[in-house]
């Protein structure tokens, strides 16, 4: 399945909604690439794990810039899935969260299992 690129104006709410099986939020794309070194880490492994015609489908959530992401007050940071670090991977069915992976420490080494559970 394909990965599909949330809109800008996504909010939180209509996350739970999403036809896709996992959400990845990321950090927002800063002069031509995502600012967090994280994200950058981890964006080659998740476009292999998640463009092949059989893999589950996932949607990217860009969460702000620097500063928009590093305050308090950020749109994903609070809402259904209270997104506190990027890059986080969200595993959803029928709306509702069942697994979750953060950071490139989790994420590198554990995506493969995650996705095929």
């Amino acid at each position: 399945m394909p990965i599909h690129i949330a809109d800008p104006k996504t909010t939180p709410e209509s996350l739970p909604k999403v036809s896709e099986e996992y959400l990845v939020f990321y950090s927002s794309i800063v002069d031509g690439q995502m600012w967090c070194p994280d994200c950058l880490a981890v964006e080659e492994l998740v476009e292999r794990t998640f463009s092949s015609e059989d893999a589950p489908s996932a949607l990217i959530v860009y969460a702000g810039d620097r500063p928009t992401w590093k305050s308090p007050s950020n749109i994903f940071r609070t809402g259904p899935f209270a997104v506190q670090c990027v890059p986080s991977i969200v595993k959803i069915q029928n709306g509702k969260e069942v697994g979750r992976l953060v950071d490139q420490g989790e994420i590198i080494p554990g995506l493969a299992d995650f996705v095929h559970s």
